[in-house]
């Protein structure tokens, strides 16, 4: 499936929104229907033998949540934790998991003539976990498929997203 099918797969007709985060310099969108909340970062409890990215998991009004730090995760320079920091609560398939990024921007609508398709280049992020780019004025978003990059092998978070 070529990168513009998969983006036509993944925008229904008129526009969707998108909650931007950033990276270090990069801003990134993901499908705000996939959002739960937006929290504050505080430090998990780690867990043995977790990949490097894995942070932890914290206990959220009972449930027990897997922290991914997501500037880890795509080989940021640095990962330093501020008042900036936030953890972005995911409902992924009835499975709730947390990403830490540097900051939550907006949220941001794009109508499907502000999309493009990814280039297709080497790259940390799994070629198949990005739907496209967004532009809207001066700002570029990488979209994330925030499903299929939490689904993958060596994240080891969701098992079955069907």
């Amino acid at each position: 499936m070529s990168a513009i099918e998969k983006m036509n797969d993944s925008v229904a007709v008129g526009a969707r929104e998108y909650l931007t985060f950033r990276l270090g310099r990069e801003e990134y969108g993901i499908d705000i229907l996939k959002v739960q909340e937006i929290r504050g970062y505080e430090p998990p409890t780690r867990i043995a033998n977790a990949p490097h990215f894995i942070k932890g998991v914290v206990n959220l009004r009972g449930t027990i949540v897997p922290i991914v730090d997501m500037r880890l995760k795509f080989n940021c320079a640095s990962a330093e934790y501020d008042s900036f920091t936030v953890v972005i609560i995911l409902n992924l398939h009835h499975r709730i998991v947390g990403i830490v990024v540097d900051s939550v921007s907006d949220v941001m609508e794009l109508a499907q003539e502000n999309l493009r398709a990814a280039p297709d280049v080497d790259s940390v992020i799994d070629s198949d976990s990005v739907i496209g780019l967004g532009s809207l004025g001066d700002r570029m978003l990488i979209l994330l498929d925030i499903e299929k990059l939490m689904s993958t092998v060596d994240m080891g978070l969701v098992s079955d997203l069907s």
